[in-house]
């Protein structure tokens, strides 16, 4: 009499190489021991017990059974355990049981890099690619940019199961922080690269009074996106001044200080510069706080 299979849970088991696993019935110990238990993997049986235990030679000392329930321990797992398990139980009345499950065996993840081509990277002419590399068994390479998950885009491409990110050009918002994200089901592994790409100039601004009273201070502050950091100068009036940071500071609102102040930022490595300009007043009362701002290569004056 053969009873309905499902004396084991669902599967698919996952092991790891050198590890342990066990095939768990989920029958109880019986009043009287079972007749036989015997196991097969993929069609072949590995282990017989009925009044002796019958050991396969490729798996001695590596399984044990327990009589009890039917159970199976597997231990030192190779790859070559992947595959297909049967249990058949005879009990003491003749009552025939049976379940059937998959393992599938994986191999530690070890040995992550990314890999990618040496050289400088320039904003809208440069391109490159990133390449996720590992040892052991890789079923999933997720890419993640400054924590938020990469996906494809105009000038982004995933090749090769998600082993290689190809930016193509690279654009300011290519700079920052790589991670690929290497799995399978018993182990993960995380590698990072933080990749520079050398933009701009961009969007850049002076910040500071568009109006101020006579004999005070005034502090002018320009500031732009750019990898590397520009270089500043300024101009007052069309003319150079000696000053050579991002901050201009007048120390004494006079006649002569009131016009156009000029910020140009300059970019070393992509030769690439953007000014603007904010045009400074006299007032007869409190400062009153402007900003200009470069849009689209012109110069944008704004005043309150």
């Amino acid at each position: 009499v053969c009873a309905a299979e499902g004396i084991l849970p669902p599967g698919p088991l996952s092991g790891a190489v050198a590890g342990t696993v066990k095939f768990t019935t989920t029958l109880s110990p019986p009043g009287r021991p079972f007749l036989s238990v015997s196991w097969s993997f993929n069609g072949t049986k590995i282990i017989t017990s009925t009044s002796i235990n019958i050991t396969e030679p490729g798996h001695t000392n590596r399984i044990s059974l327990d009589r009890t329930t039917g159970s199976l321990e597997l231990r030192q797992l190779v790859l070559g355990d992947s595959g297909d398990y049967t249990v058949t139980i005879i009990e003491d009345g003749g009552l025939q049981k049976q379940g059937k499950t998959t393992l599938n065996v994986y191999a530690l993840i070890t040995g992550a890099t990314i890999h990618s081509p040496a050289g400088v990277l320039i904003e809208d002419q440069s391109s490159t690619n990133l390449t996720c590399e590992a040892f052991g068994s890789i079923r999933t390479r997720l890419w993640m940019k400054d924590g938020r998950p990469l996906h494809p885009s105009d000038s982004v491409s995933l090749f090769l199961d998600n082993r290689t990110v190809y930016l193509h050009p690279v654009r300011s918002s290519s700079h920052g922080t790589y991670q690929c994200h290497v799995s399978n089901p018993v182990s993960t592994m995380t590698v990072t690269l933080n990749l520079t790409v050398n933009y701009g100039p961009h969007n850049i601004s002076i910040f500071g009074p568009g109006a101020a009273t006579m004999g005070h201070k005034v502090t002018l502050q320009c500031m732009a996106a750019s990898v590397p950091p520009p270089n500043f100068s300024w101009m007052f009036n069309g003319n150079k001044t000696h000053v050579n940071t991002s901050v201009y500071v007048i120390e004494k609102l006079e006649a002569k200080s009131i016009g156009n102040y000029t910020c140009i930022a300059r970019n070393s490595v992509t030769m690439k510069e953007d000014s603007a300009v904010l045009n400074l007043k006299a007032s007869g009362g409190a400062p009153r706080w402007s900003f200009s701002v470069l849009v689209m290569g012109g110069l944008t004056l704004s005043g309150l």
